[in-house]
């Protein structure tokens, strides 16, 4: 029917070329085909391309793949997804290189803690290179924030879940602002105008437009958009609506109306194009609509009737000599974003980021410490005055239990708030602002200072109210212990963040790991009793509480002497040593110091932090190399996909 549509105005690819083909990014993909498990179809066919200084919306209907498409073009489709078809970036194949783009997810994965300045800021000295100075990466952000309008709520806290900050249109804007600071050659918008009022919709994609008129080198953008207003609508240059995977129509915002005016369904005067385009398609509703709309035709016959229209327009011709012309005429390579921020500077900004974050967050550790000093004061005070006597020995043993079990097993409290830090740092990472490794070293180096106040102050209290071994250095080895167990914990709950990144079951795991870690320390069930497959080994040499324990006992029993409960006419000693207690009672190895034992703990540590890097990097190597793996085995599959396809949509035409 729309055989006679008008070409596309302003298709004239040569100006264009001469003018951003050095520069600018040219994206196309021809028969992109994407299925799920079970082999469904979520995209189906599609062809189109984005110009360079032009701005694409993907429109359709919920569940019709506009989210779909977007990842599958900025290469972020997931492992259990199989891509058939071609993604060229100026006519050649290559993968999208961390840096050269950015990607404005749905969900806002911002720190809430942090003001709209500081998170622009800090994203601003991570992205930016070392070689601009720190007052202009610093008026960078400024300008940045003033474009997206919110220079009234700069010093306002982002705000989150129990505190109170900006509004979630707000909120997107800052994430929007965080991914336009280095004006990106492509960009990726996903429902940038969700929770946003139609005036700050039409705000936001005006600046978002109007970002190619600002330089000589034009930005590809392309945005999946739900429900635009008619001044939105008209920002963008092309328009690619779906319907259930399919292309019902792609070309100029300018000839849509048309297009579908051709093949009997015009927009009436009135009303938004962008409704009447999403209402003729969406056939969720079908039975609510009214009678005489579309003139009766039932929705997935009209769906069926736009695409087959569609394939057979000028239009769709004009389409694919388009992407032939980009693909002739190439284009240079997509290189990696080089000019970023040096690991020494990330690992700075991200420490101070993480500090300010930690010290603002009640949750991450100051109720944490106020639970802590709570419990060691009743700790204390129920073993005040230990004394010297043969019960004491028990009772001291119990207390090292304690600490070293149930007082490091509360720093799982703080998962929920690093889990939210993950979330920041995934969508970072994707964006390629800096580095696993940066990130990890700035979560340890901030982390610091709290860990220590959290085991000195309660420690000092759990320490001398009982009365435990006299002297300072057993104190301060006491202490280091406590920091050292507890840097264990969270280095153990952050392996488990990247295995199950839902904060409630990782709480469940993290707590059934160190249930199991304690059970075989050492202490319900001394070493020599263990059952030997499994538990004795290797369970109880894994368990940092078996180093705890020692370490505790060695420096808690070590030069202290106790009444010996054996009368002397055996021949036995009246008194009995802290190294024959720690032999006999508690089945210490004595074979070794104390210190040890804490080494032992430390390097736990940081082998703890370079299995949650590892994890973190292996994750990415792996979800790339199912990628490729899924794109080799489509080629053998997508021919009976297509085949399964087509036949069931001829077999509806004709039961229609």
């Amino acid at each position: 029917m729309a055989e006679n549509l008008n070409p596309m105005p302003g298709s004239d690819t040569g100006s264009r070329s001469n003018r951003f083909m050095e520069d600018g990014v040219f994206l196309t993909w021809d028969d992109l085909w994407v299925t799920v498990a079970g082999g469904r179809p979520i995209l189906q066919g599609l062809a189109g391309y984005a110009h360079p200084g032009e701005l694409l919306a993907i429109m359709g209907p919920s569940g019709c793949g506009k989210s779909t498409l977007l990842d599958t073009l900025a290469g972020r489709q997931g492992p259990k997804t199989r891509q058939g078809g071609d993604i060229l970036i100026n006519g050649r194949k290559q993968v999208l290189a961390y840096g050269t783009s950015a990607y404005v997810t749905q969900d806002d994965a911002l720190i809430s803690t942090l003001t709209v300045r500081e998170a622009v800021y800090y994203s601003a000295q991570l992205q930016l290179p070392d070689t601009m100075a720190k007052s202009e990466k610093n008026e960078r952000a400024e300008m940045t924030i003033r474009e997206m309008g919110l220079q009234d709520s700069m010093d306002t806290r982002i705000g989150g879940w129990g505190a109170k900050g900006l509004s979630g249109g707000q909120k997107r804007r800052v994430s929007i602002c965080i991914e336009i600071l280095t004006r990106p050659k492509l960009l990726f918008l996903d429902e940038p105008t969700s929770g946003l009022d139609s005036a700050a919709s039409y705000y936001v994609m005006s600046r978002i437009a109007s970002m190619n008129q600002k330089d000589n080198i034009g930005r590809t953008i392309i945005a999946s958009i739900h429900q635009p207003s008619a001044e939105v609508f008209q920002l963008f240059a092309n328009l690619y609506l779906l319907s259930a995977g399919k292309t019902v129509y792609f070309g100029p915002v300018s000839a849509a109306n048309e297009f579908f005016a051709l093949n009997g369904f015009p927009c009436p005067s009135l009303q938004n194009p962008s409704d009447h385009f999403l209402k003729t398609i969406n056939k969720d509703f079908e039975k609510d609509i009214e009678l005489g709309f579309a003139n009766g035709i039932p929705t997935q016959e009209v769906i069926d009737i736009l695409v087959k229209s569609y394939k057979s327009s000028d239009i769709y011709q004009m389409v694919q000599k388009e992407i032939a012309q980009i693909c002739k005429q190439g284009g240079g390579a997509l290189q990696k974003n080089k000019r970023r921020s040096g690991l020494f500077n990330q690992c700075h900004v991200l420490t101070r980021r993480s500090f300010i974050n930690m010290s603002r967050d009640l949750g991450y550790y100051w109720l944490r410490l106020g639970i802590y000093i709570s419990l060691s004061i009743v700790l204390g005070s129920v073993f005040v005055h230990i004394g010297m006597d043969n019960g004491s020995i028990q009772a001291r043993g119990s207390l090292m239990m304690f600490v070293a079990s149930f007082l490091t097993f509360m720093a799982i409290g703080g998962f929920p708030s690093f889990v939210e830090e993950m979330k920041v740092f995934e969508r970072e990472r994707l964006n390629g602002h800096y580095g696993v490794t940066p990130f990890v070293i700035g979560n340890t180096l901030s982390a610091l200072p709290f860990l220590a106040l959290v085991a000195l102050i309660p420690g000092a209290i759990t320490y001398f109210l009982p009365r435990l071994h006299p002297g300072y250095q057993h104190f301060l080895f006491f202490v280091i212990i406590i920091f050292a167990c507890m840097m264990l914990v969270e280095s153990l709950m952050m392996i488990v963040a990247s295995v199950v990144p839902n904060f409630l079951m990782g709480i469940i795991v993290g707590a059934g790991i160190q249930g199991l870690m304690i059970l075989v320390g050492g202490f319900f069930r001394l070493p020599s009793d263990l059952p030997k497959p499994v538990f004795k080994f290797p369970l109880y040499y894994i368990a940092f509480h078996k180093y705890a324990y020692q370490g505790l006992f060695k420096n808690e029993f070590v030069g202290l002497t106790f009444p010996n409960n054996v009368q002397a006419g055996n021949g036995s000693s009246p008194t009995i040593t802290g190294e024959e207690i720690l032999k006999q009672t508690w089945r210490i190895e004595m074979t070794y110091s104390k210190w040890v034992d804490l080494a032992i703990l430390f390097a736990m540590v940081v082998l703890y932090r370079t299995l949650f890097l590892i994890i973190i990097k292996t994750t990415e190597k792996k979800k790339a190399v199912i990628g490729k793996f899924m794109s080799a085995t489509w080629k053998d599959k997508a021919q009976v996909t297509k085949a399964n396809v087509a036949p069931e949509s001829s077999t509806k035409k004709r039961e229609g």
